[in-house]
């Protein structure tokens, strides 16, 4: 399978025991709607299929996991920090209303003082807030994705308006 076809879900971010179990750390939203019969390794550029044999999901964005043919602490050290795919087929359907702040990576910003300051390049989710990162004259600008600092989201143009706070800009330029 190719990663063209597939979504990332997350990574393998350790090993637990001496019996192959890992721990698949879920950057996907939606992770608990995900079918994991199996799942797709990043190895050296390709994906590669691994069945899961058994599955415990945690509260804190993670799972415990046997994957066939590895039984041994040894073979699982070797997945961790490995980059985790579904098909696309196995993407949850969202509703159509369902709009989410990490929906706003690929949209346009502007600012009432700067005008347009760029695109959104990634929305990182901290624990406090969810943070959107636009390279501003080839630097780049994070500012809080905060109800104080979002004047308007228009999903038709795929636009975002802030108002930021005086300075905030003037510090990546």
């Amino acid at each position: 399978m190719e990663v063209a076809g597939s979504f990332y879900i997350g990574y393998i971010s350790k090993t637990r025991g001496l019996k192959g179990e890992v721990q698949l750390f879920f950057e996907f939203d939606d992770y608990e709607a995900l079918a994991l019969d199996t799942l797709f390794l990043e190895i050296d550029r390709k994906l590669v299929p691994f069945f899961v044999d058994s599955l415990k999901m945690q509260s804190n964005r993670t799972a415990y996991l046997f994957l066939a043919d590895v039984d041994h602490i040894d073979s699982a050290k070797a997945l961790v920090r490995k980059k985790v795919y579904l098909p696309n087929n196995k993407k949850p359907e969202r509703d159509a209303d369902d709009f989410r702040l990490t929906d706003l990576k690929g949209f346009a910003v502007y600012d009432r003082t700067y005008g347009k300051l760029g695109e959104i390049i990634a929305v990182h989710q901290y624990p406090q807030q969810y943070v959107a990162a636009v390279i501003y004259k080839e630097n780049e600008l994070l500012f809080p994705l905060t109800d104080q600092l979002i004047v308007s989201i228009d999903r038709k143009d795929n636009s975002l308006q802030v108002d930021l706070p005086d300075g905030l800009v003037d510090v990546y330029s």
